[in-house]
């Protein structure tokens, strides 16, 4: 898959994931979008209770498209790295 920019799904993909940090001291070192303190996990959270992105950007102003969108990315990649019988656990 490509974007308009001629972008490769992994070169997309990293792009966002460069929008995570896990910065010591801030948020016990839990990956945050870069720039803020909320967490992945605080982002996804919204997403799973039914916020939609228009409404996390109304609260969260700070926020953009991408960022949420590398929330989700994070996500899939640390799914990714994980061993399957971790997931089946």
């Amino acid at each position: 898959m490509t974007n308009s920019h001629g972008e490769t799904e992994t070169t997309m993909t990293a792009n966002l994931l460069e929008r995570i940090t896990m910065t010591p001291g801030v948020m016990d070192g839990r990956p945050c979008v870069r720039g803020t303190r909320l967490t992945v996990r605080y982002v996804l959270g919204l997403l799973a209770h039914g916020a939609d992105v228009a409404e996390i950007r109304t609260d969260h102003p700070s926020l953009t498209d991408d960022d949420i969108r590398a929330c989700l990315a994070y996500a899939a990649h640390t799914l990714d790295q994980l061993a399957p019988a971790a997931l089946s656990a």
